[in-house]
């Protein structure tokens, strides 16, 4: 009797455990697929939009028109390889690494232009606008990516090497 109920209780914590496991590699899952989604759709919408994506970084005042448009020629590949990367599974954690990293760039670029009352397009999915450019508009945008941000970090602590190349 003694011995069905500890198999009884030792079988209800395995199926819990297993369900945690579950849910942690669907969050996992999501993390990195989102993520690569997100990198990939930004990169590829600034790929035709170079002039326009240079125009969104003048805004910003914080480069010179020369590196601006140069930075423009680069940001979308870049942010493409980054979703490549998350995809297909490649040093999942460093490429989350680098994801937080440009994250974290892109909010102070947001927060120094809110700051300085900046009128700018953010330029995140290509042009779009920010409509009056209200405190709420950047304010949004900021905690947009600090979701993002939250993502890449739940991919460095926890990655879903399932489907990975070479994770």
């Amino acid at each position: 009797m003694i011995r069905l109920a500890k198999v009884t209780e030792v079988t209800k914590t395995s199926k819990k455990r297993v369900s945690l496991h579950l849910v942690l590699d669907c969050i996992s899952a999501f993390a990195r697929f989102f993520m690569a989604y997100i990198w990939l759709a930004a990169g590829i919408s600034k790929l035709n939009n170079r002039m326009e994506t240079a125009q969104s970084i003048i805004a910003y005042e914080i480069f010179t028109d020369t590196w601006s448009n140069g930075l423009a020629s680069v940001i979308g590949p870049l942010e493409i390889a980054g979703g490549v990367l998350l995809l297909f599974g490649i040093f999942l954690r460093k490429a989350s690494w680098i994801s937080v990293t440009v994250l974290v760039l892109f909010i102070a670029g947001i927060a120094q232009a809110w700051a300085r009352n900046l009128g700018i397009d953010c330029g995140c999915f290509g042009p779009q606008g920010l409509g009056e450019n209200t405190a709420r508009d950047y304010a949004l945008i900021i905690l947009r990516d600090i979701f993002f941000i939250a993502l890449s970090l739940w991919t460095v602590y926890r990655p879903f090497k399932k489907f990975a190349l070479y994770a």
